[in-house]
């Protein structure tokens, strides 16, 4: 890339200068950053192939500093990205090189827990895990749990409708979230859903978990809580094949067992981890299935004896049930550090992120193999099994210009080989900026439009987290261009640009 002319410069450092003099008196001391050694850190979110820094990042310690920055935003024109912990992996709080970078890290209360209701009210910038550290002494926990629940808020998992390993049973962000609070980009407050069972009026609730800060700025949210199930356990299945595997997981779910949880690693990826945290996991095994069955003991022994004999049906290799609560932990250890075992393996990876037909678990599997012949780059895989949402982990080295390219067109790959399957781009890490390209391969020109649409009727001037999520008709054109030109295209029959 050209250095910017001297011109240029000049230009950004007014813009900046302006923005800096316009927030400093709406924030207190130190709750304003804009120098490059301030900024840096805040130069990218989890998918730190992609890095951009803004002209200031803003640090608001109530909602009323919240509101106004947003009108002061909104009267300059200045996009406006809000970031929580930057645990995301899609790129979805990257900053806008001219815009503001509004971080909700101080809004870190929790504000009321209810065992009556079964709820809590906390502030966007609650970790996720802290949530049910603090239900725990009444018997109840928030059920959605990411394997990043350790840092990521509760404002990233509204923004990405985040799901985690018990999200089979207990669904996602959505299914487990009352009301959301926050600002419009003009810093007019706003609210998604209510307490009761249903709100009046449409139902903007499922529109704003999900819409990745396109829509309004989260400041609190309301969240269901679930009793702590009287015993859990957790089987470790090995299999000599994926395709037993993937078929297993069909099997399971055909037979009318919902377990808890329900998760697939291949052989790389079981190595990893298994090196990492020393869970006791099968090395010899293609791919091992971790079930989960939780509720009363009676509840569980019956479960687990069926999903024990439904595994066994489907070609287990081997079978071991958790004898108590530590080794159920250890088992799901490796799980929760799939993603930091990886990091031992490779300068980088690229964490995608789609999802597909159950059924189709061992064809993609099988073709993300074929795809690391094509592409040069080792793939170690986790799934969220029950659900068909896959978490490929391509492996590379972000210092080589050309291991990043060939890792771009093996996420787009795999990315539209799960849409042909029956799928879609993204279960629970989002869109960002790293499956726009992919974006335009699954959805229309009209379709697109609409979902423009949306966001036009929440921010007609497109400040909140712009260029991200929704591509241009451009941006398409280019892509199906390139694609053109790379001989990438495999599936004609799919919508295009």
């Amino acid at each position: 890339m050209n250095a910017p002319a001297p011109t240029q410069l000049l230009r950004r450092a007014e813009r900046q200068q302006a923005l800096v003099d316009c927030l400093t008196p709406l924030l207190p001391a130190g709750g304003l950053l804009w120098t490059p050694e301030d900024t840096t850190p805040y130069e990218c979110d989890g998918l730190t192939a992609y890095r951009q820094r803004p002209l200031a990042v803003a640090l608001p310690e109530t909602e009323a500093q919240v509101q106004a920055v947003l009108r002061a935003c909104h009267a300059l024109q200045v996009p406006v990205v809000a970031r929580g912990a930057g645990t995301g992996l899609s790129g979805g709080a990257m900053p806008h090189a001219e815009g503001l970078t509004l971080s909700l890290a101080r809004f870190n209360r929790i504000l009321s827990i209810d065992p009556v209701s079964r709820t809590a009210r906390v502030q966007c910038g609650v970790r996720n895990l802290a949530i049910s550290e603090a239900a725990a002494p009444v018997g109840l926990y928030y059920a959605p749990d990411p394997s990043s629940q350790i840092a990521c808020t509760i404002g990233g998992n509204v923004a990405e409708n985040s799901g985690g390993v018990h999200c089979l049973k207990y669904g996602l962000t959505l299914h487990n979230v009352l009301k959301v609070r926050g600002f419009t980009v003009e810093g007019e407050p706003i609210e998604f859903g209510a307490e009761a069972l249903d709100a009046p009026g449409y139902d903007l609730l499922a529109v704003v978990v999900g819409s990745e800060g396109m829509l309004a700025v989260t400041t609190e949210v309301t969240v269901k809580l679930v009793p702590k199930p009287q015993l859990a356990r957790c089987i470790m299945a090995s299999f000599d094949d994926v395709r037993k595997a993937g078929d297993a997981v069909a099997a399971v779910i055909a037979a009318g067992i919902i377990p808890a949880g329900l998760e697939m690693m291949d052989k790389p990826m079981t190595a990893a981890v298994e090196n990492f945290v020393h869970a006791g996991y099968d090395l010899s095994a293609e791919a091992i299935l971790l079930c989960e069955s939780d509720g009363t003991a009676e509840e569980v022994e019956e479960e687990i004896a069926r999903m024990s004999e439904v595994l066994r049906s489907a070609g287990a290799t081997a079978i071991a049930v958790s004898r108590d609560e530590a080794e159920r932990l250890r088992f799901w250890s490796g799980r929760k550090n799939a993603f930091p075992a990886s990091g031992r393996m490779s300068p980088d990876y690229m964490c995608m992120d789609s999802t597909i037909p159950r059924k189709r678990l061992a064809d993609i599997l099988l073709a993300i193999a074929e795809m690391e012949k094509k592409y040069g780059l080792r793939c170690a895989n986790v799934f969220h099994a029950g659900d068909g949402n896959l978490h490929p982990l391509i492996l590379f080295d972000a210092n080589d210009p050309d291991q990043l390219h060939r890792c771009e067109l093996f996420g787009a790959d795999i990315l539209e080989t799960s849409v042909a399957m029956g799928g879609t781009v993204t279960g629970e890490h989002g869109v960002g900026v790293e499956k726009l390209n992919s974006m335009c391969v699954q959805f229309s020109p009209e379709e697109r439009e609409q979902m423009l649409g949306v966001k036009r009727a929440f921010d007609g001037l497109g400040l909140l987290n712009p260029g991200k999520v929704i591509p241009t008709l451009n941006r398409c054109a280019e892509y199906g261009k390139m694609l053109v030109r790379g001989g990438q295209i495999a599936h004609p029959d799919l919508p295009r640009f």
